[in-house]
């Protein structure tokens, strides 16, 4: 399986993400759209960005009534995006119904669903959404994610730290996308669940999602080339 890191493009508007992608001119990256600046641009920085060349994981981490979820599913493999989401608490007919259109489309894309935001800890699991206190936040991923892959999806979206047991429970070829990484974890911003490049890899992640360490370097495409060299061991 290629492994790959996902830089987040977190801009509020078009001309600051794609100034910012004028850093990688020659180089073919793999960049992750989330809602700010999808809800604010729309399907046509999707187009813009394929045009330059870069992969793209539209991360809008869908979660409604089945049908809605079906619908959503079938815009977006219209718009060729080479992964997206799901959250996985919206239930196995949802997952299973969108991994359907997937399955039928005969389209290459990576399908996920999101088990526990990397923002969330066990303390807030427990008090603010109420989910069993006999339960730790390692078995709700697992949960989470065994239930991703029953319903037919590529993988989940989780932390570093909660690869080892998904891949020794559900294979080593069910993807694990992971956020929550920095050069180091001594930061201050609201992830919680944080590990560096050379640890996610020695975890076993498949990609990880590097946003403000890369679009906040004096010089990205430098610090890109770097964490890359360190998650994959080159």
């Amino acid at each position: 399986m290629a492994k790959d890191v996902i830089i987040a493009l977190d801009f509020p508007n078009k001309e600051k993400a794609l100034d910012f992608l004028d850093n990688f001119k020659g180089e073919s990256a793999f960049v992750k759209i989330g809602m700010e600046l999808y809800y604010k641009e729309g399907p046509e920085i999707i187009k813009e960005i394929k045009r330059r060349g870069h992969k793209i994981f539209l991360d809008l981490k869908i979660h409604d009534i089945p049908n809605t979820c079906v619908g959503a599913t079938k815009s977006l493999l219209d718009l060729d995006v080479d992964m997206f989401n799901y959250h996985a608490a919206g239930g196995a007919k949802m997952l299973s119904e969108a991994s359907d259109v997937i399955s039928n489309s005969n389209k290459e894309v990576i399908s996920l669903a999101v088990t526990m935001l990397t923002s969330t800890d066990e303390e807030a699991m427990h008090q603010n959404l109420k989910i069993d206190k006999d339960l730790s936040l390692d078995e709700v991923v697992l949960s989470y994610a065994a239930l991703t892959k029953e319903c037919g999806l590529s993988g989940v979206v989780c932390s570093a730290l909660e690869v080892p047991n998904i891949k020794e429970k559900l294979g080593k070829d069910f993807v694990t996308v992971t956020p929550g990484i920095r050069k180091t974890k001594n930061n201050s911003d609201d992830q919680k669940r944080v590990v560096t490049p050379k640890e996610a890899r020695e975890l076993g992640s498949d990609y990880i999602v590097v946003g403000r360490p890369i679009t906040k370097a004096e010089n990205p495409l430098k610090e890109y080339k770097e964490i890359k060299r360190d998650f994959l061991g080159e």
